[in-house]
């Protein structure tokens, strides 16, 4: 049966891997990598055996010129756009604020809002990043894609071990003090949040964090067959869920991508491993248009 292809969660295929990923539709497969056992499994792209590519990107500059080409073949595509602000504070890489508006209201002029979502995700609470630097930037965000985006997907960082490794750097050598409140605290926030959102006719989804969820933040199902099966008038019924992490709704999907290789450069990310930093370069490097797998010597 054919595949949701997720490109991807483990990093930016869209800004960074653009080129390498139009040349695997153009072969018709992909390997796709399992980092728990490390096995390389084959992927047929071809159109007939996708029945969804779900992108997730910060940038989609330098995919949106291979758009007519994704669309020409039949492709179906769902498009995950991180639009946060922290550009600069806890995103070394991120195309500024503006750029990005712009680029997502071009997605969604072409796509329509049904399909272009907007994650505003994670929310990351430290001493220059508070509450209120937050409403105010999810105020001029949202003033700017209203109209154009009708779902906004928030969740708060999940601090793993190499996330609470490189807060602790952060700590040394900028200042920046990461600061996790109550869940309460956080479950009124995202409610202030909701209500903001609604002012922009937009409705507010919490990603893997359930104990936010209820009348005003509904559960985010971020992958979701019975979704694109409406949007598309086809049958997904035979694609079930299949959750990522606790708390996840997604239904199941095959991810392209590989951890340690996106260059965004955020402080937060569980997708890279900032105390190995020249590796994650390293890896960028190793990535061969014609190879087919995003990695040139990955086992």
């Amino acid at each position: 049966m054919p595949n949701i292809i997720s490109a991807s969660r483990r990093t930016d295929i869209p800004a960074f891997y653009s080129e390498w990923f139009m040349n695997r539709i153009s072969d018709g497969y992909v390997y796709s990598y399992n980092p728990f056992n490390n096995r390389l499994s084959y992927v047929s792209l071809k159109p007939k055996d996708v029945s969804a590519i779900v992108f997730w990107s910060k940038n989609y500059a330098p995919l949106m010129r291979h758009m007519d080409e994704l669309d020409r073949l039949g492709y179906r595509t769902i498009f995950h756009f991180t639009i946060t602000g922290l550009s600069n504070i806890l995103e070394d890489n991120v195309i500024p604020v503006d750029k990005a508006i712009e680029i997502f209201n071009t997605l969604s002029e072409r796509y329509s809002s049904r399909r272009v979502f907007w994650r505003f995700d994670p929310v990351v609470f430290t001493n220059k990043t508070g509450p209120e630097f937050y409403l105010r930037k999810f105020d001029y965000i949202a003033s700017k894609l209203s109209g154009k985006v009708e779902t906004c997907y928030i969740s708060f960082v999940n601090t793993y071990n190499k996330v609470k490794a490189e807060f602790n750097r952060l700590r040394k050598k900028d200042g920046i003090i990461y600061l996790n409140p109550p869940e309460q605290y956080k479950k009124e926030f995202a409610h202030e949040l909701a209500e903001h959102a609604q002012k922009f006719g937009i409705s507010l989804y919490a990603c893997c964090n359930d104990y936010l969820v209820d009348g005003k933040v509904q559960k985010a199902h971020c992958i979701d067959a019975q979704y694109i099966s409406q949007i598309f008038d086809t049958d997904l019924s035979y694609i079930k869920p299949n959750p990522t992490r606790e708390g996840c709704g997604c239904s199941k999907s095959v991810d392209i991508g590989v951890y340690n290789t996106c260059m965004h450069g955020c402080h937060y990310c569980y997708a890279n491993d900032y105390s190995r930093r020249c590796e994650i370069k390293a890896n960028w490097g190793k990535n061969q248009k014609e190879y087919p797998f995003l990695i040139k010597d990955e086992k």
